[in-house]
């Protein structure tokens, strides 16, 4: 079956959507996105991923493609169409195209952003295989750009570490900056030490993830100690357990860290508890 895709203001065939060559999100990735899960036919954190895409968007000095009520409409009807039960609906804008190639912004009153939005079927989403098992992590050095609190499709080094994962036969990486964890390369991490969870705190250094406000607010709701700190890699290792989370694994459980068991070797008691309450409540909350 052939994808209804959307392409600034249209439903297409997949097989009939285009860009232009000069898009400045294909040539110079000056672009920003946002994934949101689908569970039950129903959108997961819809506002936030809308309230964190306009502030990519300012931060880029980017305009809006259309308004949040618009962006809403889009994101059902495209699960409408095609007929997704669990899956993602990927949102990309880019600052559009002038016709040629340029460094400098193109004038916004002339070059309209380019929106691009598509659905991705994922069966299993929320009773995932992978997250009953546990994720294998490496750790590799954080050489991307200074502003991960924007989330732009500047994509390749993460890439990256996913390859030197699959490579050393881990699920994914942790990237380590100055000594310290940041996140992983497509999720925030936290580690585990005598029911206390620790994670680095929000700044310019990691994305401010929807799903790990959710997880914070959930954490403490069923009065779990939570700490907002740097922490080193080898602190991680020494834990009881460790976890990710991201908008499209939830609360995914670590067991392992550049080859040391964490625990017995299976997801720990407090990622998986975390894991239940978020699908839990995301589902509840769901629009």
């Amino acid at each position: 079956m052939t994808r209804t895709v959307y392409v600034n203001g249209e439903y297409l065939p997949e097989t009939e959507a285009k860009v232009s060559i000069f898009d400045r999100g294909f040539l110079m990735g000056d672009a920003v996105y946002e994934v949101t899960s689908v569970l039950d036919g129903k959108l997961i954190d819809f506002e936030g991923h809308a309230v964190r895409l306009e502030r990519s968007l300012n931060e880029l000095d980017m305009q809006p493609a259309c308004s949040k009520e618009e962006l809403l409409a889009i994101h059902r009807k495209l699960v409408e169409l095609n007929d997704i039960n669990e899956g993602l609906v990927y949102l990309q804008v880019s600052r559009g195209s002038n016709g040629d190639r340029d460094f400098v912004f193109p004038d916004p009153e002339t070059t309209k952003p380019t929106i691009v939005l598509f659905t991705q079927n994922k069966p299993n989403l929320a009773d995932s295989p992978a997250a009953r098992k546990g994720a294998k992590i490496i750790s590799i050095d954080d050489i991307r750009w200074g502003r991960r609190d924007i989330k732009t499709v500047q994509l390749l080094y993460p890439s990256m570490g996913k390859m030197m994962a699959k490579a050393a036969g881990a699920d994914d990486a942790w990237l380590i900056e100055d000594g310290h964890v940041t996140e992983g390369t497509s999720n925030n991490a936290y580690f585990v030490t005598n029911g206390k969870i620790v994670t680095r705190p929000l700044s310019t250094d990691i994305l401010h993830g929807i799903t790990r406000a959710a997880v914070m607010r959930l954490a403490e709701e069923a009065q779990m100690e939570v700490e907002e700190r740097l922490f080193t890699i080898d602190e991680a290792k020494e834990a009881d357990e460790a976890f990710t989370t991201s908008a499209s694994a939830f609360v995914m459980p670590v067991i392992e860290i550049d080859g040391v068991q964490l625990g017995d070797g299976t997801p720990g008691p407090i990622a998986k508890r975390l894991r239940e309450i978020y699908l839990d409540e995301a589902r509840k909350k769901a629009i």
